[in-house]
């Protein structure tokens, strides 16, 4: 297997400026745009965001939980939490997803390894946890750290960060039934085992972190982060161990969809994180940006149907190190929010010719920023703040919120903000939507199926 060359010096000087000033960074998030096309959406006003939030020692109950926030202006609760659901411990709470039916969402602890799934459709206002899956490494063969949460038909694709062997970043996707039922390892390709892909440049490091689909090209795109081993370190420390900085991904591949097999490694350095496709028939595309290197990379076919991966454009100044970390495409693929940690600010990127994305508004959300979520519409942004437990800022910069901001083309203006913090819940991280528009019809149709049911549709 090829080995992840080290961070550029200049890259490195800056971050571990950062770390001694008690500076953080990295990680990534979700919205509406960038779910499953397999499920359905709302596309109008959602009542509900659910944010997949980290215990806080010696805050409130320490625990991971499931916060829902009331963001219907119609709402009594406007802009007012209105109930979280505890998992038990801290499990380093990081990603969740719908199944297609958008009846169960699942989230998973990069620590533990422990996998929640909630009934979201019963009440959307108040989901219930109904399974724990505790097993996941012993079924996987040996992968850690649950990533990104796919719905495929009747499966739920995982990405894993790492294994179980060294904590590096080696590390696979996991293919679940709606149900809770393992079906299928796919690892990663890499030099010595590529899995019949062809490898395009010089990595094929077997690095894991987002994944989505393009089912009118039979693909899916994969991009890469980093092992257990530096996402559960100190962020300071990591950054003085020059064995560690070399263990970061510098690949995206693409994937044959219905057979699950690796087809193309592409170079793309500086870990490449959240991956967002284009939703109109006749774009055959998906954006990726580097978190090191501050870039935006295209990936889609050429003019022979070849799929390449190509540098399209510079977020912030990369010398400064913005650190890009989620991104969210526009329903219409018009625009793409892009969120950097170090500055705190979300830019919007006019991305109308894909191969020449230019920026056209930024603005500052708060003292760091991760995650951006937007609205089927477009007429509203929701933002939250924490990366990993051991990243995040230090000191007055360590804001935990979500914010939500209406959008009217031109200008982002501030609607509400709940302080995790001063409400004692903890670190704020991904963001899911929940509407009673979605169940209507199905409970008016038939009751709610159980999970077990669930996999038999």
């Amino acid at each position: 297997m090829s080995k992840p060359t080290m961070l550029p010096r200049a890259v490195r000087a800056v971050l571990c400026g950062l770390a001694l000033s008690g500076l953080g960074i990295l990680s990534a998030g979700a919205d509406e745009t960038c779910l499953s096309p397999y499920m359905p959406k709302i596309k109008g006003q959602e009542d509900f965001v659910y944010v997949w939030t980290l215990g806080v020692e010696g805050l409130g109950d320490e625990q991971d939980k499931l916060v829902t926030v009331a963001v219907n202006p119609k709402s009594p609760d406007y802009g007012k939490v209105v109930g979280s659901v505890s998992v038990g411990g801290r499990n380093e709470a990081h990603h969740s997803d719908f199944t297609d039916d958008r009846q169960f969402l699942w989230t998973g602890g990069l620590d533990t390894n422990k996998i929640f799934i909630f009934d979201v459709h019963s009440d959307p206002g108040k989901p219930k946890l109904v399974k724990t899956l505790t097993d996941f490494v012993a079924k996987s063969g040996g992968v850690v750290g649950p990533h990104s949460f796919y719905a495929l038909p009747g499966r739920i694709l995982i990405t894993g960060l790492s294994n179980n062997k060294d904590h590096g970043g080696r590390t696979a996707m996991v293919e679940y039934t709606n149900a809770g039922d393992y079906v299928a390892t796919h690892w990663m390709p890499t030099d010595d085992n590529l899995g019949g892909a062809v490898k395009t440049g010089k990595y094929a490091d077997g690095y894991g972190y987002d994944v989505r689909a393009l089912p009118r090209k039979n693909a899916l795109v994969s991009t890469s982060f980093t092992g257990w081993n530096n996402y559960m370190m100190d962020f300071g420390k990591m950054l003085q161990d020059p064995e560690a900085m070399k263990h970061f991904g510098n690949t995206v591949v693409v994937w044959d969809l219905i057979s699950r097999q690796p087809k193309k490694v592409f170079d793309v350095p500086g870990a490449p994180l959240e991956v967002r496709c284009a939703w109109d028939d006749t774009h055959d595309y998906c954006f990726t940006t580097t978190a090191l290197t501050s870039k935006i990379w295209l990936v889609a076919p050429d003019d022979k149907g070849e799929w390449q991966a190509t540098e399209v454009a510079d977020i912030g100044d990369p010398s400064k190190v913005p650190l890009p970390v989620d991104i969210s495409i526009s329903s219409d693929d018009k625009l793409l929010w892009v969120d950097t940690f170090m500055d705190g600010k979300a830019r919007a990127f006019d991305i109308s010719d894909p191969k020449h994305p230019k920026q056209v508004y930024e603005k500052v959300i708060g003292a760091q920023l991760n995650m951006a979520s937007s609205s089927w519409d477009g007429k509203r942004v929701y933002f939250t703040s924490s990366l990993l437990a051991n990243w995040d800022k230090k000191g007055k910069d360590d804001e935990q919120f979500l914010k939500g901001y209406a959008w009217d083309g031109k200008e982002l203006k501030e609607q509400f903000a709940v302080d995790f913090t001063k409400e004692k819940l903890g670190r704020a991280h991904q963001m899911r939507f929940g509407a009673y528009s979605l169940y209507k019809s199905v409970a008016e149709a038939q009751p709610a199926p159980t999970v077990a049911e669930a996999a038999k549709r």
